[in-house]
């Protein structure tokens, strides 16, 4: 299985380091619970229990973290490794379980030294309790090289973390829905050696053609069409998830950054001037469906809100069955009908 150790401590030298967190510029539980009563106006989500505390941490606590995350929800994957293989199995579960870890590692070094704000939440392990992390190195260094307030700097990044935090309280089905969907993916995923494959190297024609497919078409193009609903399930699933948040900061930011305009517009800039390698990554680690998952479910929040109101937006909330399908994120109207028969 998994070393989340080992896969912690290669994300932090791949990241230069676990970076000084320093101090927040402003109270942190204050900021965290002016946005919680914010949001919970805004939306009329209510938090079922106490929210997480927020935590002010450095790289590589953020990094530890999310590797006994990955490590947990990839678990019955590397364990199914070599499972026919006899005599073989031990061995290939050991090889599995190096690689899984080394991809970890790497993929998490890559993402450590830009992630500002997480609301981690294993969600095929209820057990494990969520966590509101800030990466304050990042957070600092954003602000200096944003040339931005770095206390409306950490208030907008609360304001998203503690949204998503509100939506997994409140909603009480969402994190089970999610981890069905996701254990359902994962278990249908086959773990095969194919000795053939390894031995044989992707011609040129070959590696454009799988990285024209991803791009065109996404992941899914990899999947049987069982699994390929699936994967539009769960990203329909996110894409509401994260164009709520994004939708519920613009509607209470307003008295809580008073440069909100000029943050925003150097948010982007940040985005927009990733080295051709970055852009890459981003491709490569799934992060540019997330800008499209902001985007296209902002987008969906937006358009309900102008139909309906907040009121008809909650309706998205109130059971696995009202939620947008991936074809309705781009039709608001026709979800509207189909929840006003419903």
């Amino acid at each position: 299985m998994l070393d989340p150790n080992f896969a912690a401590k290669m994300a932090v030298t791949l990241a230069g380091g676990a970076g000084e967190p320093g101090l927040p510029p402003v109270d942190l539980i204050t900021v965290c619970d002016t946005a919680h009563a914010r949001i919970t106006d805004a939306t009329g989500l209510v938090a079922a229990q106490a929210l997480p505390p927020p935590e002010w941490v450095d790289r590589e606590a953020w990094a530890a973290a999310n590797a006994v995350s990955l490590s947990r929800l990839l678990e019955p994957i590397t364990d199914r490794a070599g499972q026919d293989m006899g005599p073989l199995a031990g061995p290939l579960r050991a090889a599995a379980g190096g690689l899984a870890t080394a991809e970890a590692g790497a993929l998490l070094g890559l993402v450590a030294k830009r992630v500002l704000g997480q609301y981690d939440l294993t969600l095929t392990d209820p057990d494990v309790p969520a966590r509101l992390l800030f990466v304050g190195p990042n957070i600092l260094d954003a602000a200096a090289k944003l040339d931005a307030d770095a206390g409306e700097l950490l208030t907008w990044i609360a304001l998203h973390e503690v949204t998503h935090a509100v939506q997994f309280s409140a909603v009480t089905w969402l994190r089970p829905h999610l981890a069905e969907i996701l254990e359902e993916l994962l278990g249908s995923l086959d773990v095969e050696v194919d000795w053939g494959a390894l031995l044989k190297l992707p011609s040129a024609s070959e590696l454009r053609d799988a990285v024209d497919t991803v791009r065109e078409r996404g992941l899914a193009s990899f999947l049987g069409p069982a699994r390929g609903d699936l994967l539009d399930r769960l990203q329909a699933r996110m894409a509401l998830i994260e164009g709520h948040a994004e939708w519920t900061m613009d509607a209470v930011a307003g008295e809580l950054v008073p440069n909100l305009e000029e943050l925003r517009a150097a948010l982007d800039r940040r985005r927009a001037e990733r080295s051709g390698l970055l852009r890459f990554a981003d491709r490569l680690l799934g992060l540019d469906l997330k800008m499209r998952q902001y985007e296209e479910g902002r987008a969906f929040c937006e358009a309900v809100v102008a139909l309906g109101g907040p009121e008809l937006l909650s309706h998205a909330w109130a059971e696995p069955e009202t939620a947008p399908g991936p074809q309705e994120l781009a039709d608001p109207e026709a979800w509207r009908a189909r929840v006003s028969r419903a």
